[in-house]
């Protein structure tokens, strides 16, 4: 559907005497190195807070791993490992 609309801007063009550049300049942008940098940087910019996300997730995973292993309540460290120390 969108082709034949784009068909017919063609035909109407023609009639009113246009050229074709000047009929392409009408239906597409003139100048597309805007639209290419601010695509290129919109996909920069994604890529960055995707791998930022990530950095971030990964870091509060390791600062908030338990001190202790899992299943035990208290640290194996007792006070007699203290006095033994010379």
């Amino acid at each position: 559907m969108v082709f034949k609309d784009i068909f017919q801007l063609y035909n109407i063009g023609k009639e009113l005497g246009l050229s074709r550049k000047e009929i392409n300049s009408v239906l597409l942008f003139k100048n597309r190195y805007p639209l290419v940098i601010a695509l290129m940087l919109i996909v920069i910019l994604s890529v960055l807070a995707i791998l930022f996300w990530n950095v971030a997730l990964i870091l509060y995973a390791k600062s908030t791993e338990p001190v202790y292993p899992r299943g035990t309540l208290y640290s194996s460290i007792s006070l007699k490992d203290f006095r033994d120390k010379k």
